[in-house]
């Protein structure tokens, strides 16, 4: 039975982190069949810039944030002694061509196209400099370019994995004889244009391949010990969760825990393929285990802290019951705008909701809100949840701010705050 590593940016972004995986590798390589890498620390941000620039016609920037972005790669590449390898080199520098004659070209194409183009190669770039290095160092892998398997339709930005397409691809390129060092977030549609799963989808690549493969566990490589019951930029006092289920896993992305990313949980949960959440500082941790198993739900409570939040309060204009055609309509504008729901409410004569959206979008949705409904709504208010809460009190940090709507049910307990 097959394992999935997957190593997060943080992970692989200096020459010292690249070594550390490595080792890792080499302590657990027996039944390691694919590696799942992310763009190197803040690589995907950079790019993101470039796309900016490049959106805007500003090719000059573009370029240049672009080699600025390469050379930092160039450092890495030094420092774990590649620069004379002639293979790597010609495989290294094919992809930064490519990424530099599709800007200076500055094809008319569909945005998003565009944006999952230019921002797919932080994975590119990362997994060659990976995949070349550990078969300098004696571990033999190949490079896999996810575009080529990992298959998608819908969006350009956020794809809806074709199960059956992908499961054949991967497949037919991966073997138990050999590691495959590949990409996550990335993939490719139907037409072999270059697709992404989303931001901070590499988690989900993992456990695509995994499904595809039938793996027994797949292994996430943070910097933290394991899942933490809180982030601790925001929490002085963290505890790590050893073990929770599927289910709780499940609960606590959808409300908001960075840790895991939305989607990884269902495709692991049905076919029951454990995932373990380790330290890549410290790896002798056992870390989290996720997986059918919930006797040790709610032992810990967790908080979940979601800053800079937008929360939106919607009435009718003639003081008739919000309805579900009324709510449908209002998800609908939502959906149009990108605003992102994290918490609703309603009660007979009002919808309340909490969330996220682009700064430049909120006046036009409420403008298209206001056509027919009254609209009310604050800004940089923050959403707290804890789960299991028990009689946990809230942190200090949070207890001068104002509670502007509140909800509770057996498990759970949400605020919405703004400062006091």
């Amino acid at each position: 039975m097959s394992k999935i590593f997957k190593f997060g940016g943080a992970s692989v972004k200096s020459t010292e982190e690249i070594i550390n995986l490595k080792n890792i590798v080499l302590t657990n390589e027996i039944g390691l069949s694919v590696i799942v890498v992310s763009a190197i620390d803040k690589t995907t941000n950079k790019l993101e810039e470039v796309y900016k620039y490049f959106k805007s016609g500003d090719q000059k920037s573009a370029l240049q944030k672009t080699r600025i972005c390469i050379d930092t790669h160039y450092k890495i590449i030094e420092g774990l002694s590649l620069e004379n390898n002639n293979q790597f080199k010609k495989h290294f520098n094919s992809l930064t061509d490519e990424l530099l004659n599709f800007i200076g070209a500055n094809k008319k194409i569909d945005k998003e196209q565009c944006y999952s183009k230019i921002v797919s190669y932080g994975e590119l770039w990362s997994t060659s400099i990976i995949s070349y290095y550990l078969n300098a160092e004696g571990i033999n892998n190949q490079w896999l370019d996810a575009r080529k398997v990992i298959k998608t339709t819908g969006s350009f930005v956020e794809g809806k994995v074709n199960w059956q397409a992908s499961s054949k691809q991967i497949k037919n390129s991966c073997s138990n004889d050999i590691i495959s060092v590949t990409q996550g977030f990335i993939a490719s549609n139907s037409n072999n244009e270059v697709t992404t799963l989303g931001r901070e989808g590499s988690d989900f690549s993992a456990a695509i391949f995994a499904w595809c493969l039938d793996s027994q566990e797949v292994l996430i490589w943070k910097d933290v010990d394991g899942l933490l019951n809180a982030d601790p930029k925001w929490f002085k006092q963290t505890e790590v969760l050893s073990s929770i289920s599927f289910k709780e896993a499940v609960e606590l992305s959808y409300l908001g825990a960075s840790v895991i990313h939305p989607n990884t949980i269902k495709p692991l949960q049905n076919k029951n393929i454990n995932l373990r959440i380790k330290s890549f500082l410290n790896p002798s941790l056992s870390g989290t285990l996720i997986s059918e198993i919930g006797d040790n739900d709610g032992q810990i409570p967790s908080f979940i802290y979601k800053p800079n939040q937008i929360l939106i309060s919607i009435s009718t204009k003639d003081y008739s019951y919000v309805f579900e055609e009324h709510i449908s309509e209002i998800f609908g504008i939502f959906s149009s705008h990108g605003f992102k729901v994290h918490l609703m409410q309603n009660s007979a004569l009002s919808f309340s909701v909490c969330g996220i959206i682009n700064s430049h979008e909120l006046s036009n949705l409420i403008n298209v809100l206001q056509e027919n409904y009254k609209v009310r709504f604050n800004e940089k208010v923050d959403l707290i949840t804890v789960r299991h809460y028990n009689n946990t009190k809230l942190p200090d940090f949070l207890t001068s701010k104002e509670v502007i709507l509140s909800q509770k049910t057996r498990n759970t307990l949400r605020f919405v705050l703004k400062d006091d």
